[in-house]
């Protein structure tokens, strides 16, 4: 599925082969035709970057990573961090570690990256992990981030770095102990107890922060540091939820947070109120098959507008990462259903 530096796939969805083949052989007969002008190269460009994108999302990462790199070598075109992330997050996954590393250390080198911690948490690069090049790349990682965050209040950008890797680390092991030991486990369960404290202790220092001085910009605290405010919000308890959601809407409007962010917001406190979501942000658990699907939602034919206007991807391409499919219609048969599991577990 495609990134924005670096979205974390926990389930790759399964596509039907020969639906792929035939958006490849399309895909190929409109890139055969002759390209004469920059506008022709740029068309060409995006249609190998979706390919690649494809492919991905269809675990054909071998495959992909060509793609892209047939994508970057198209003559004036100016590849977008985003672009060459993704692509070396194809090639690990393919096993091709030099082709992986060439292109994280051009975007460190040329592009300034700075985004630590995708690093850190993003699965796809677990590979290159045990590699030698790989405390190189993060030592020059931590230099473009130092110099991004020079002119911020760098005691608050530390604290909230700090609350950012407590509160993600944490929650990266829920999947592996989901498959190694169940839900309903002891292990499990400890594990919740040790999330629900560190979200307490996280909330603490995050509500002083709000209280005191508003909903801070990236101007102040930086992208990262900015994420974390929503994120500490966001994994809270309702009320605390509900007392900060108007200070996020304002920041939204003078543009110092997210408006996918607060859509994502939104959402969750819908459903804790017992009511259908806006966005399609959250996914649910069905209590007796363990299938995954969209939280009950208003309007499901325009949710893709809805999200579109915040800045959220397309709703299939969001719910690939939980190997589902986005069908309307059949989902509009089974919302009754999602809605009776939504009353039960909001009691309203």
């Amino acid at each position: 599925m495609p990134k924005t530096i670096c979205n974390q796939a926990f389930f790759k969805r399964s596509i039907n082969d020969r639906w792929v083949s035939t958006i490849l052989c399309c895909l190929y007969l409109f890139l055969a035709a002759p390209s004469n002008c920059q506008a022709q190269d740029d068309v060409r460009f995006n249609v190998l970057i979706q390919s690649a994108e494809l492919l991905y999302d269809s675990t054909y990462y071998l495959s992909s990573g060509n793609k892209y790199a047939e994508a970057f070598v198209i003559p004036g075109i100016d590849v977008s961090t985003t672009h060459r992330y993704n692509a070396a997050c194809s090639w690990a996954l393919a096993g091709m570690a030099d082709s992986a590393f060439s292109q994280l250390f051009f975007i460190v080198h040329q592009q300034q990256y700075a985004n630590l911690f995708a690093l850190y948490f993003d699965r796809d690069l677990i590979s290159l992990q045990s590699d030698k090049r790989w405390e190189m790349l993060i030592m020059e990682v931590k230099k473009n981030k130092d110099l991004a965050e020079a002119h911020l209040e760098k005691p608050l950008v530390v604290m909230l770095d700090s609350i950012y890797l407590a509160d993600q680390s944490l929650r990266r092991q829920q999947l592996k102990f989901l498959k190694k030991h169940g839900w309903k486990s002891e292990e499990m369960q400890q594990l919740l107890t040790q999330i629900h404290t560190n979200d307490s202790i996280n909330l603490i220092s995050v509500s002083r922060i709000l209280d005191e001085r508003g909903w801070l910009g990236t101007d102040i605290i930086g992208v990262q540091g900015n994420r974390t405010l929503f994120l500490v919000i966001q994994h809270a308890d309702l009320k605390t939820q509900e007392k900060y959601l108007p200070m996020m809407r304002d920041a939204v409007s003078k543009g110092n947070a997210n408006a996918s962010s607060l859509a994502m917001l939104e959402d969750r406190i819908a459903l804790a109120n017992g009511e259908k979501q806006i966005y399609g942000s959250q996914i649910s658990q069905d209590p007796k098959t363990g299938e995954y699907y969209v939280s009950p939602l208003i309007d499901p034919e325009h949710v893709d507008e809805r999200r579109a206007k915040v800045g959220l991807r397309s709703l299939q391409n969001y719910i690939a990462s939980w190997g589902l499919n986005w069908d309307v219609e059949i989902y509009k048969m089974k919302l009754p259903e999602y809605e009776e599991i939504l009353k039960l577990r909001s009691g309203k």
